[in-house]
């Protein structure tokens, strides 16, 4: 890690994760399950170019927010997983929607994911937080039904399918 320029915890998050791309690789993850190289290539609506994702992937991995494995069912593909340190930036991704809902010209079908976590509070991030434990860690799936990340992708799929 390089020397830090201060103590303050604000800067220091700030430089792990302030660069446009390393949050929106998390935000992929995290609410689009893409956890190959070429999920988060192509499936990105900010349309990253490749060679700032490889680098923001290897960024994310040396600060220990997400781990890469040999993916078992093909020998040239990695699978991305999570750290405990990403998974506990949900409610901040949950306050920057919130935040971004208010202030800004954000549209329905994306906006909509930020709604539910906002309106559900730190008992729906919690277990929107085990579910990813489960999912990157391996934890024991939570027992809650439906799912907050199925309850969140059925409201973005009712919001698209409206707007069609």
């Amino acid at each position: 890690m390089d020397v830090q320029r201060s103590g303050c915890p604000i800067n220091l998050t700030l430089e792990v994760v302030g660069d446009r791309w390393s949050l929106i690789i998390i935000r992929d993850m995290m609410f689009g399950n893409r956890r190959h190289f070429r999920e988060l290539l192509g499936r990105s609506e900010e349309g990253i170019a490749s060679n700032i994702l490889a680098d923001r992937l290897k960024r994310l991995m040396a600060e220990g927010l997400i781990g890469r494995a040999d993916d078992p069912t093909h020998k040239q593909k990695a699978i991305y997983s999570l750290t405990e340190p990403a998974i506990q930036l949900v409610p901040l991704l949950v306050q920057m929607g919130a935040w971004g809902r208010r202030h800004l010209g954000v549209t329905p079908e994306l906006s909509i994911r930020a709604q539910l976590l906002e309106e559900g509070g730190p008992e729906l991030w919690s277990d929107f937080m085990d579910e990813l434990r489960a999912a990157h860690l391996g934890a024991p799936a939570p027992d809650k039904s439906p799912p907050v990340s199925q309850r969140l992708q059925r409201a973005y799929e009712e919001v698209v399918s409206r707007a069609a």
